[in-house]
């Protein structure tokens, strides 16, 4: 008997002979796996859409078929024994074999649109449909293995890939009206910044890099990209006008610093003979305050300008300085000699040894230090510092002698001790009385104050 379903079931035996040297291959026969959780952000996937099952061995062929000996396939199902086929091809065993391989491609078939299911690729319709095209062969399949299994996953394939269209069809909805969304808020930034910003070149790259978001940003329908886009484009026109704008007359106001600096130099250079160093000093100062003033000149021409007027400066400050050379000398000299007289005093002078002496040697120090003079700049902030160190160290002692002899200190500390005596005193009181809960409630309000009044008095030692 020949089995019109499968093609390879033939009388020949060198055909049978090839089909029984297949091995078994293992044969997956998953049970629906469990219902996924939902999905992070709307919309969920449906609860119903199996994971993808792991494979396991078909098992045994006789659990699930038979062959007899008139070479008759037959499946076992729930509901009795169905003729499937006939076997002439080699032993049973090999039949059986080559008829539960049938099953696993059968098997393989489902478990890859479950995968396209789980996997939300493809359409799930399409996958809906081989389903529903397997499910409705079942009854005639020529395959032996747990086929109530493989219908009841085809079953589920075919009622969950409606819910599993609709919600790629929502998540597809929600991209693109997040991807709206987005360039909305892109267009609205570089409208922004197309109507008032000055920063030129923080927002001339911010809107390419808008841009180049914006070309990242898919799915968003023809007709709403056209009219988001006219924003953007529009926003841009604007702001490379104003910037363009801005430049032109950047490089009307640069052309009068280039006057206006060409003025300034030849008044500079007129200055630079002069031999009276203090007021002229102060009008290249001035000048200098103008010189900032009158902006930059163009880039060309700019640097070019400064080199001539500082060039008129250093010819008069270059004599300045020669001249006062000698100036520099008799400075120098006043800077040993104060460092000789710091040394001195830094060794001589104790406060905490004596505190009258050091402020009676502090006084003749200050003295000889103000009848020396001035010292080069370099060392006037050094020099100082070390003065005022030292006076410092006279006044930290005033102020240590001074919260030492701090009557009101004093006054806290023995208040504390008078109030720990008292609750001494009235828990002996209750102790003679037979108060014995009392007198130790009153032992520990005499420790509390005990404890505080030698605090005060440890602080006032410690000054």
């Amino acid at each position: 008997m020949t089995n019109p379903i499968d093609p390879t079931t033939t009388s020949d035996p060198s055909a049978g002979a090839d089909t029984a040297a297949e091995a078994p291959k293992p044969h997956p026969i998953p049970k629906p796996g469990p219902k996924p959780g939902p999905r992070p952000g709307p919309p969920p996937r449906p609860a119903e859409i199996p994971a993808v099952p792991t494979p396991v061995p078909h098992g045994d062929p006789h659990e699930f078929g038979r062959i007899d000996a008139d070479g008759v396939v037959w499946l076992k199902t729930a509901g009795g024994e169905r003729e499937i086929g006939s076997w002439q091809a080699g032993s049973i065993e090999d039949g059986l074999a080559h008829f539960a391989r049938k099953f696993d491609d059968l098997a393989t078939e489902v478990e890859i649109l479950e995968e396209r299911l789980a996997a939300r690729s493809g359409d799930p319709r399409k996958a809906q449909a081989a389903a529903r095209h397997l499910l409705d062969s079942l009854p005639t399949v020529a395959v032996i293995g747990d086929v109530a299994a493989i219908e009841e996953r085809l079953t589920v394939i075919v009622g969950s890939a409606d819910e599993v269209a609709d919600s790629i069809k929502a998540e597809r909805e929600q991209a693109r009206s997040a991807a709206i969304a987005r360039k909305e808020e892109l267009a609205a930034e570089a409208e922004q910044i197309g109507a008032d910003s000055t920063q030129w070149k923080v927002a001339g790259d911010r809107l390419r890099t808008i841009l180049e978001e914006w070309k990242t940003i898919k799915g968003v329908d023809r007709k709403t990209d056209d009219a988001l886009w006219k924003r953007y484009a529009k926003a841009r026109d604007a702001f490379n006008r104003r910037r363009g704008a801005h430049f032109a007359e950047l490089d009307r106001e640069r052309a009068g610093a280039k006057a206006r600096k060409e003025e300034l130099i030849t008044r500079a250079e007129e200055l630079s003979g002069s031999t009276d160093w203090g007021p002229t000093s102060a009008l290249f100062r001035e000048l200098l305050a103008e010189w900032k003033a009158a902006g930059r000149a163009p880039r060309d021409s700019d640097d070019a300008l400064w080199r001539r007027f500082k060039a008129a400066q250093d010819v008069f400050f270059s004599a300045r300085n020669a001249a006062s050379s000698e100036r520099d000398s008799e400075y120098a000299a006043n800077g040993a000699a104060k460092r000789a007289l710091l040394d001195d005093a830094e060794k001589s002078i104790d406060p905490a040894a004596d505190l009258e002496a050091a402020r009676r040697e502090f006084r003749t120090f200050r003295d000889k230090w103000d009848e020396i003079g001035k010292v080069p700049r370099d060392q006037m902030n050094s020099l100082e510092g070390r003065a005022r160190a030292l006076e410092k160290r006279i006044r930290d002692a005033e102020e240590t002698q001074w919260q030492r002899t701090d009557p009101e200190a004093q006054a806290r500390a023995a208040q504390f001790a008078d109030r720990a005596a008292q609750f001494e005193d009235q828990a002996r009181k209750a102790d003679e009385r037979g108060k014995t809960k009392q007198a130790t409630e009153l032992r520990e309000q005499a420790a509390q104050w005990r404890e505080w009044a030698d605090a005060a008095a440890s602080a006032i030692a410690d000054r």
